[in-house]
C-alpha cells in the first residue's frame, strides 16, 4: 500500500491500494494479476470496516490470508526449515514489510502465519471475533486481548514460539519437503554425470560418419 512507503511504491511492488479513496493500482506486466487483485481488495475491504489504527503486519497478513495466498506459507516452511530463520518481532516484522523484495517475501510469510495464529487461539477459529471487535472500535491490542485472551506481548511470544515448531526442518520433510529435496538431488546427480561424461562422448564422436538424411540407415537386427 502506498502509506506504507510514505507515498512510494517499492520496486518490487505490483499492486497498490488506496483506502480512502477507494482506488487500486496494479502493475500490467505481473504474472497474476487477478491474485494481487483480491490481495488488494482485500486491503480495502478491511480499512472500509476498520477505522482504527492497525499494526502493517496485520493489514499484510490478513490480505494474504483473505486472498488465500497459502503459497506464502511454503515459502515459510523453506525459509525456516532450511535457512534457520528466527522469527522476528511483530514490530520488527512491519520494518521487514518495508525492506527489499527478498526481505518482504519472508515478512509477507510470517506476517501471514501471524494472522493465522490469531485465528487459531480464538475460540471460534476464525478471526471473526476480532474484526468485529475493530469494527466496534477497539483498539487493536485490546481486541486481540478480548479475543484470544494474551496480551499482545504474551501473543508475540506464542506466535514466535508456534513458528519454530510448526515450519521447523522435520515439519517440512513430513510435509512432502522430502521429495522435493530428493528430487533436486536427482537433477543435480544427472547434472554432474552428464559433465563428468561429455568428454568421454566427445571422444567416441570421433571418426563417425553421418549418412545424408537421405539414404536409408541400416538399423541391423535384433540382438546384433
Amino acid at each position: 500500500m502506498a502509506a506504507t512507503f510514505g507515498g512510494k511504491a517499492p520496486g518490487w511492488g505490483v499492486g497498490l491500494a488506496f483506502p480512502n479513496s477507494r482506488t487500486i493500482v496494479l502493475r500490467a506486466d505481473q504474472p497474476d494479476p487477478s491474485g494481487t487483485l483480491q490481495h488488494e481488495l482485500a486491503h480495502l475491504a478491511l480499512h472500509n470496516a476498520v477505522r482504527n489504527r492497525i499494526p502493517l503486519w496485520f493489514d499484510e497478513g490478513y490480505a494474504s490470508w483473505a486472498a488465500g495466498e497459502w503459497e506464502r506459507i511454503e515459502l515459510l516452511h523453506l525459509g525456516v526449515a532450511l535457512a534457520g530463520v528466527e522469527p522476528p518481532g511483530l514490530r520488527s516484522l512491519d520494518a521487514m514489510l518495508r525492506g527489499s523484495e527478498r526481505t518482504a517475501d519472508v515478512a509477507y510469510a510470517l506476517a501471514t502465519s501471524a494472522v493465522l495464529e490469531l485465528a487459531r487461539r480464538n475460540p471460534a477459529g476464525t478471526l471473526d471475533a476480532l474484526v468485529s471487535e475493530l469494527e466496534r472500535g477497539t483498539d487493536f491490542d485490546s481486541a486481540v486481548l478480548r479475543t484470544t485472551g494474551l496480551t499482545a506481548d504474551r501473543f508475540e511470544v506464542a506466535w514466535q514460539q508456534a513458528v519454530r515448531s510448526r515450519y521447523n526442518l522435520l515439519t517440512w520433510l513430513l510435509a512432502g519437503g522430502f521429495w522435493t529435496l530428493a528430487a533436486g538431488v536427482v537433477i543435480l546427480a544427472m547434472y554432474v554425470r552428464r559433465r563428468a561424461d561429455r568428454p568421454r562422448r566427445a571422444a567416441l564422436d570421433v571418426g563417425w560418419v553421418i549418412p545424408p538424411d537421405s539414404d536409408p540407415v541400416d538399423p541391423g537386427e535384433p540382438g546384433r
